[in-house]
């Protein structure tokens, strides 16, 4: 029965060759998947933040540019929304200007840096994260190239060993290395692809919040929204001369 179990075992499977390379193998097996679940915790937290921000932006104009006054809109908006906070901030830094900064700053400028200050502030909470995901894309093939290093080392060691470079002394440490390699691929993958992926659509968010900053900048300072300008059409084809 013994023999039997043991003939079904993988004798070159990921856990054999984890328990043949010993402490270092674990390491590298254990930092590998910490990498790789924090880069795809980034991902997954970061795509459901965007999905947010730009669902919210198309609500904008009959939530928030319908309403009667600013206060009055931002009142529609989610607490939690950043489209809220910028126009919190605005708000705030305007009733500041007019309580005590009348006479030390312009308004229209008073108005620009708090708003500048909050966009910046949210944009670079969307952002974070992204040099986790560069720096886990950029390390984990050498983290796993480390592993590989250490099977093949242990290859040689056994071919001297034993005198001759039987398969069975090298089938287990080469197996070792070439899982490790797999796996440090296998977590730099989805991290540079991710870390692309989510940078052009953090993109899309930062135009949707910086058009949103200056919508309601010229609402604050104007009194009116700064109306959009409107695309030319294209000029029609002229008609063929007739031979």
């Amino acid at each position: 029965m013994q023999t039997e179990a043991a003939a079904g075992e993988n004798p070159y499977g990921l856990m054999a060759a984890l328990e043949q390379g010993g402490v270092i193998a674990w390491a590298v097996f254990l930092l590998m998947v910490v990498m790789s679940l924090s880069s795809w915790f980034v991902i997954i937290t970061k795509y459901l933040d965007q999905r947010k921000i730009l669902s919210e932006a198309a609500e904008l104009e009959k939530k928030f540019w319908s309403a009667s006054d600013i206060k009055s809109g931002a009142a529609k908006l989610d607490k939690n929304s950043p489209f809220r906070q910028i126009v919190d901030d605005g708000l705030r830094a305007s009733d500041h200007h007019e309580g005590r900064l009348t006479d030390k700053i312009d308004q229209h400028e008073w108005v620009t840096m708090a708003l500048n200050r909050s966009n910046s502030a949210i944009n670079g909470k969307l952002s974070g994260g992204f040099s986790w995901l560069a720096s886990v894309g950029s390390t984990s093939p050498f983290v796993g190239l480390f592993g590989t290093v250490v099977g093949i080392y242990r290859a040689l060691i056994n071919i001297g060993l034993a005198g001759q470079a039987s398969i069975d002394k090298v089938a287990g440490p080469v197996g070792e290395a070439l899982i490790m390699t797999a796996l440090g691929l296998a977590v730099a993958v989805p991290a540079v692809l991710g870390y692309n992926w989510l940078t052009r659509r953090n993109k899309d968010v930062a135009d949707r919040l910086n058009n949103f900053t200056a919508d309601v900048h010229g609402a604050l300072v104007s009194g009116a929204r700064i109306a959009r300008p409107v695309a030319a059409p294209a000029p029609a084809a002229a008609p063929a001369a007739k031979k």
